[in-house]
């Protein structure tokens, strides 16, 4: 498999976790919730970029070490680092309408 194929592979693995991860409080992944602003992979490294629906969000120093603990026990992964990064700021409108139609929010 090409190097680019075998990222393009991890990087679907990636997603795919990442739709594993909720925040408690709300019944919605937290991909599908748009807190996911990035996902680099780089041969076996993954760096990811997420936000959270507010500074004072109560999983704030929960949430993205389970990010990282569960992107990092994908098989081939090496290291993997979140980051979390305030800008731009959430808003419900970069929610999937699949996420919208769980919240009913239009």
């Amino acid at each position: 498999m090409s190097p680019d194929a075998t990222a393009e592979a991890l990087q679907s693995e990636v997603l795919e976790v990442l739709k594993t991860c909720y925040d408690p409080e709300i019944p919605v992944n937290i991909y599908d919730l748009g807190l996911i602003y990035k996902v680099d992979v780089e041969g076996s490294d993954v760096k990811v970029d997420m936000t959270l629906t507010s500074p004072m969000c109560p999983v704030a120093g929960s949430l993205p070490p389970e990010v990282e603990m569960k992107i990092g026990m994908i098989p081939g992964v090496k290291s993997a680092s979140v980051s979390v990064v305030w800008d731009p700021p959430w808003t419900k409108d970069m929610m999937s309408a699949d996420a919208k139609a769980v919240l009913n929010i239009s």
